[in-house]
C-alpha cells in the first residue's frame, strides 16, 4: 500500500485501523506522516500531530478559550 491515506480511531494509547493506509495527516500542518511513526495524537479532537511541536501548538490554541 504505497501512498494512501489511512482512516483510524485514536485511543488513549494505540489507535485502531479503520480503513487500511499508509499514512495519516497531521491537523496543524497537513504533512504526512507515516504510521510507523505516528506518536502524538488527540483521543478526544480524533487528530493527529506530526510532531510535538504541534501537538503543542493546538494545546495551547485550545487553552486560550
Amino acid at each position: 500500500m504505497l501512498n494512501k491515506l489511512a482512516k483510524l480511531k485514536y485511543l488513549p494509547n494505540n489507535f485502531e485501523v479503520i480503513e487500511e493506509g499508509d499514512h495519516v495527516l497531521c491537523a496543524i500542518s497537513q504533512k504526512k506522516i507515516p504510521l510507523e511513526n505516528l506518536t502524538y495524537w488527540n483521543v478526544e479532537e480524533q487528530e493527529a500531530y506530526y510532531s510535538f511541536i504541534e501537538a503543542s501548538i493546538k494545546r495551547e490554541s485550545s487553552n486560550k478559550y
